[in-house]
């Protein structure tokens, strides 16, 4: 399993993300925006984005942390 978070500086949201993937000890790696990607290179991959941060599992969409913090609840 690997997690993807795509994020950008001060947002919570996105410290709240990686910080629930350390603490559980999941993989991941995170992408900052204007450093690991562009806006339009980030809508490309996250067309109906509205929000920081968007993350991928295996390579799907889930959303933002909200959907994570879910997905990580429904898989314990």
């Amino acid at each position: 399993m690997m997690i993807e978070i795509y994020g950008k500086t001060f947002c919570p949201y996105c410290d709240k993300a990686k910080a629930l993937c350390e603490r559980e000890g999941f993989e991941y790696s995170y992408k900052e925006l204007d450093k690991d990607f562009t806006r339009e290179e980030f809508f490309n991959i996250f067309p109906t984005a509205r929000t920081f941060p968007q993350i991928k599992i295996d390579g799907n969409n889930i959303g933002g942390y909200t959907e994570l913090e879910a997905w990580w609840q429904n898989k314990e």
